[in-house]
């Protein structure tokens, strides 16, 4: 009877193992493919609902959050101008800020920097300064930046468009 057990609790173990590997993979993954994302994922914002960004307040500085103060991120491997390298398991932890009509500039943040970029099948994802703007799931209520240096790839967006690479 001892031996029965042993066996069930290192079968356990031995399956356990490969899903908790399998969970962070999928928390931190962020480009495996060339494939852009084909959808956005969810935003929590409704679907027919317009979208602002502004600036906000930070311990990095100034940084670009979208009209509810969530955090906005831009991804070193998106090249400067073009499209989004963010592919369909990234953008399941870091989905994209997407509008069914232009985002617009709000307190702080200058229109001028205010651009859209396509992201897979018809869907624009707002991009400013040079960079796709980005969400990270892990970020829970307006205001956290826990996303910020993620794998050396992922940085807040200041006022001026570019990356903030101070460490959190």
């Amino acid at each position: 009877m001892r031996r029965t057990r042993s066996r069930t609790r290192t079968t356990t173990t031995l399956l356990a193992g490969p899903a908790v590997a399998l969970a962070l993979l999928t928390l931190t993954a962020c480009g495996g493919s060339d494939e852009p994302a084909a959808s956005a994922g969810s935003t929590g914002r409704p679907a027919s609902a317009a979208a602002s960004v502004k600036i906000a307040d930070s311990q990095f500085g100034r940084i670009l959050v979208d009209d509810s103060g969530r955090t906005l991120y831009g991804f070193t491997k998106d090249k400067p101008g073009g499209g989004s390298a963010c592919d369909v398991d990234c953008i399941a932890v870091w989905p994209a800020l997407t509008s069914p009509k232009d985002v617009t500039a709000g307190s702080g943040a200058k229109a001028s920097l205010l651009k859209e970029t396509k992201l897979g099948e018809g869907a624009e994802q707002a991009t400013y300064g040079d960079w796709p703007l980005y969400y990270y799931v892990g970020d829970a209520t307006p205001g956290d930046v826990n996303g910020q240096g993620l794998d050396g790839e992922w940085f807040v967006i200041g006022a001026d468009g570019k990356l903030i690479k101070k460490a959190p």
